[in-house]
């Protein structure tokens, strides 16, 4: 039996991000291994306030066209993954909802982990991505932005 291609599967969404969706795409039939991360929104901050929600705004086609990147970056690194996903959220994200998941297969779980540390660390340093941290009667957005650079570069 012939395993099926790899595939990449990049989104940024308004819509509720799904762990399951992603991780049952992602499985394959020469991968032993499914790899994956969720990021989600968190009530405590390094400001003064207890968080009861976060908003993100990115420029959706340059955010994809960057999560690409990554992951083909990733694929260069590891040339034996499987399937990578990687979704982002935009717009407003409840406490403890989803604002990021990756997930790699692969045939062994060193690549599969690796592959998807990289992939998540790559996301924060290159995919250029504004997060507004909301709270009961205000609103700030994030002064822990860092410079953006190209997952080539990690």
């Amino acid at each position: 039996m012939t395993s099926p291609e790899p595939l990449d599967w990049v989104a940024v969404s308004a819509q509720a991000l799904s762990l399951d969706a992603l991780d049952a795409w992602a499985r394959r039939p020469d991968c032993g291994a499914v790899v994956s991360f969720c990021g989600t929104a968190r009530s405590s901050s390094t400001i003064a306030h207890d968080i009861v929600a976060l908003e993100y705004e990115t420029d959706a086609r340059l955010a994809e066209s960057r999560m690409s990147a990554l992951v083909d970056e990733a694929r260069k690194r590891w040339p034996e993954i499987g399937a990578v996903g990687v979704h982002h959220r935009v717009g407003r994200v409840e406490l403890t909802q989803s604002a990021v998941i990756v997930v790699v297969s692969a045939p062994h779980r060193q690549s599969a982990f690796e592959a998807a540390r990289f992939c998540i660390d790559a996301v924060k340093a290159s995919v250029p991505m504004w997060k507004r941290e909301i709270w009961e009667g205000g609103s700030q957005w994030s002064d822990a932005a860092q410079g953006i650079v190209h997952a080539r570069d990690l």
